[in-house]
């Protein structure tokens, strides 16, 4: 037996910054309202340090901060609204706009083979952020999951978000 921190057969995949997401370090309390609400305060963030990909009218798309893959993008209106049936008929057309533009951007940028697209409506639905509504797009591409996300609890990602900001923001076409 070895110790602890000590060469052996085993490869060791280190993510520590998950643990912020584990912990639940980064949340704030008052998501309910928009001044403790990320999606509200995103449009705000310099370009240069935000993980905004475009921005329209009434939404924009953003990398998803604790991402499943790589390029996994939310469509998040700009007004701090929770469910789907309260959005606008021009907001709800634009998050459907948005939505298909960025599964032509990933497929452009990544070959994408499929994607996974959703919304969670409410706490007990799963949403991490439920007062304020986001659509995620998550590319797929053939045996993207292994064992990690099952037996090893990790997600293995090949890119840093800033880079997947970079090259998608290049891609996504300008109307």
């Amino acid at each position: 037996m070895t110790n602890p921190g000590e060469p052996d057969d085993l490869e060791r995949l280190w993510t520590p910054h998950r643990m912020a997401y584990i912990r639940g370090e980064d949340r704030a309390d008052d998501h309910d309202q928009p001044a403790g609400c990320p999606f509200c305060r995103a449009p705000g963030v310099p370009e240069d340090e935000s993980l905004i990909v475009a921005r329209g009218e009434a939404v924009y798309a953003i990398l998803n901060l604790y991402p499943y893959n790589p390029g996994h993008l939310m469509v998040v209106p700009y007004r701090h609204v929770a469910d789907y049936t309260d959005l606008t008929m021009a907001e709800t057309a634009e998050v459907a706009s948005f939505t298909q533009t960025a599964m032509r951007t990933v497929r452009k940028a990544s070959g994408a083979h499929g994607f996974n697209l959703g919304m969670n409506q409410g706490a007990v639905a799963g949403a991490g952020i439920a007062a304020h509504l986001h659509q995620h797009i998550v590319p797929r591409w053939g045996g993207d999951t292994n064992f990690m996300p099952v037996v090893g609890r990790t997600k293995v990602l090949p890119q840093l978000l800033t880079e997947t900001r970079t090259l998608l923001a290049k891609v996504w076409p300008t109307a």
